[in-house]
């Protein structure tokens, strides 16, 4: 099994995914991802939202566990490979075991949405998690660069202080969205605290100022990987959701000069 987990491998990896992620940003922009807010009935049989978030999220959270804990001590350990892997435990944790169970309501996931973000939960948790813990430190380059210096390099600063930006801001935008309604009111509302003042799906915005934290600090081309599918995910649904809100709540919407996902931009 080891035998086919080479550099080679792993590269072929990276460029598949990236085309792939390609398909998905311009078909999103013709097909809705059926859940959340754009939920419909023809992607078939539904699960529970809550148990649905969980299976699909931990499968990257228990593969980068296993990659990071079968390296060798002397990586595991190291503090700026310890760093990588808590930062990116951190997140997958909450969106794992803490944020299915804060959510409210009676809605549902497709399955077949959810067995989609498994595979590629798999895949994603392979490439950061191997590319981290197995063959950086086998890299010439990055046995040197993930030395103990880089937690004072530009590239670890920045990324660092980016990736908990955008935790903090989809965080935030999630307890906002939690808590547009009281108990018992089945409205629907515009969300108009936090970064919802400037965009319309301002918990996607922190989710990809994450990763493209992650990217900096780790300086890959793995992370690099990682920012882009979620652009490439995120930003087609987000403008989904702009015209669901525009159609929704069009005298309120009006006038705001609302953005989708990048606040003043797009």
């Amino acid at each position: 099994m080891e035998a086919i987990f080479t550099p080679e491998f792993f590269n072929t990896m990276l460029i598949i995914m990236a085309a792939v992620g390609l398909v998905v940003f311009v078909s999103l922009y013709f097909v809705d991802a059926g859940y959340g807010k754009m939920i419909s009935a023809k992607w078939g049989p539904a699960m529970p939202n809550k148990w649905g978030w969980m299976l699909m999220e931990c499968p990257v959270f228990i593969i980068v566990l296993y990659l990071w804990w079968t390296a060798a001590p002397e990586v595991k350990y190291n503090v700026p490979y310890l760093l990588f892997f808590l930062f990116f435990e951190l997140h997958y944790f909450q969106r794992s075991f803490i944020f299915p169970f804060l959510l409210k309501g009676k809605s549902k996931m497709p399955i077949a949405i959810m067995a989609m973000s498994v595979i590629w939960n798999l895949i994603n948790g392979y490439i950061q998690g191997y590319w981290l813990f197995h063959l950086a430190p086998a890299n010439p380059t990055y046995s040197v660069l993930y030395s103990t210096d880089w937690l004072t390099s530009w590239q670890f600063i920045a990324g660092t202080i980016i990736f908990f930006t955008g935790m903090f801001i989809n965080l935030n935008s999630d307890h906002v969205i939690r808590h547009l309604r009281k108990p018992g009111d089945t409205n629907h509302y515009l969300p108009k605290k936090g970064m919802y003042r400037y965009v319309t799906s301002a918990n996607y915005f922190g989710e990809i100022t994450e990763w493209l934290g992650f990217a900096i600090l780790t300086y890959s081309w793995a992370g690099a990987l990682f920012f882009w599918f979620s652009c490439c995910n995120l930003v087609p649904r987000a403008n989904s959701i702009y015209h669901k809100y525009e159609n929704e709540f069009a005298e309120e919407f009006n006038g705001k000069r609302l953005k989708r996902i990048i606040p003043f931009i797009y």
